[in-house]
């Protein structure tokens, strides 16, 4: 598979036995349970600037409110920006009203486009600095509005790669899931792209088709975010 110019075949690199991961740290430095390798390796293929990124993709309980969250990796922050190492932690289940679906089972293009989702904060975070990371953070905890617009950063990020069709899956599978909650229904709609801001997104790079754009127009959108912020406070 190519993708601006770039071959993805590096990312069949990695290895699985049953539910173990066997890391392939000369090439991509990734951990990937084997439940969902293919949907996190179809979203990678689209994020050529994360081949030699480290980032680990974990279950856990811990997280509330949340089905996945892009995190980086606190004690690697203090060093040189290649040597950062990210988590996506994801939940092994999600609950529903009157049942738990397990996360594995859910369509491969919804799983994708999630995980699409969350590769699109590490991208946001690999243009910050070790300060702007941890601004981001604390302005992320305080402010919903800054909370709505770094989602839609990252679905822009993710869009901007080829996944728009994979978003859509995503954001059509909650907010027709019968077993969802209207509450998080509505935190959806509220914080992040809608169905038409992403036609809207697909259309700009339509006409545009440059790249090198896209990713000076990625970087403004990092920047301005912060700056947004400081002029609103």
């Amino acid at each position: 598979m190519v993708r601006f110019g770039v071959e993805f075949a590096p990312y069949m690199g990695i290895h699985t036995y049953r539910n173990m991961i066997i890391k392939d740290t000369e090439t991509i430095g990734k951990e990937i349970p084997n439940v969902i390798r293919n949907e996190i390796i179809t979203a990678l293929a689209h994020y050529p600037e994360l081949k030699s990124t480290h980032i680990r993709f974990k279950f856990t309980r811990s997280l509330n409110g949340s089905i996945m969250a892009a995190r980086p990796q606190i004690s690697t922050l203090f060093g040189k920006r290649k040597n950062r190492k990210y988590d996506i932690l994801m939940s092994p289940v999600f609950k529903l009203k009157n049942s738990i679906e397990p996360l594995h089972q859910v369509d491969p293009n919804v799983l994708i486009g999630w995980i699409g989702h969350e590769l699109g904060h590490i991208m946001d975070y690999e243009q910050r600095s070790t300060f702007g990371i941890a601004r981001f953070g604390l302005l992320y905890w305080l402010s919903k509005t800054y909370i709505r617009k770094a989602e839609r950063v990252a679905d822009t990020f993710a869009v901007h790669r080829g996944m728009a069709s994979y978003i859509l899956a995503t954001k059509d599978f909650i907010l027709s899931h019968s077993g969802l909650s209207q509450k998080y229904k509505d935190k959806i709609t509220r914080l992040y792209l809608s169905p038409d801001d992403i036609v809207q997104v697909v259309e700009e790079m339509q006409q545009s088709n440059n790249r090198e754009g896209i990713l000076v127009e990625e970087a403004e959108i990092s920047t301005n975010l912060d700056h947004q912020e400081q002029e609103s406070r």
